[in-house]
């Protein structure tokens, strides 16, 4: 799916080879497979990332040096198809405190044939962040964004 540039949302899709439950417990329970250890705001290297999974849980990532970036909030969850968490990263990548100015990922998970699972994920409200929303868009729309860890989902998935 692509994006336009006045679009205040980021679009993609994948389709895995496993039951919507399955998918829906990958995406959730091995998010650290998922998400790339360069993405990182800490200044140690990251040893985990946690997707809690109840709402009102974080996302985050823990470093080696013990220290904790909390960037996301789980504000919905409905297993074994949605999630919404927040995305309170700035567009200069920094943690957003203020929950006004962050985003939202949301992830639907759709059976597509017995045993395969359309994913679509919509990045949304990127406008709330404020001056420079539109370059933080172009970063989470490009390969080494929401593609890249959608790969990284599939990868996980097959495993």
């Amino acid at each position: 799916m692509s994006t336009t540039p006045t679009s205040r949302s980021v679009r993609h899709e994948i389709v895995v080879d496993v039951p919507v439950e399955t998918a829906f417990r990958v995406f959730t329970e091995q998010f650290d497979k998922i998400k790339p250890r360069e993405h990182n705001l800490l200044a140690s290297p990251i040893v985990e990332t946690v997707f809690e999974t109840f709402v009102g849980g974080s996302v985050y990532d823990r470093a080696e040096d013990g220290s904790v970036c909390r960037w996301g909030r789980v504000l919905v969850l409905d297993p074994p198809h949605r999630l919404v968490f927040s995305w309170d990263i700035t567009p200069e990548w920094q943690v957003e405190t203020d929950p006004e100015r962050t985003s939202e990922v949301e992830l639907q998970f759709l059976p597509d044939g017995d045993a395969r699972t359309l994913v679509a994920l919509e990045h949304r409200h990127l406008d709330r962040h404020g001056p420079g929303w539109e370059s933080e868009r172009s970063n989470v729309d490009a390969d080494g964004g929401w593609p890249l860890y959608l790969q990284r989902f599939a990868a996980a998935a097959g495993a």
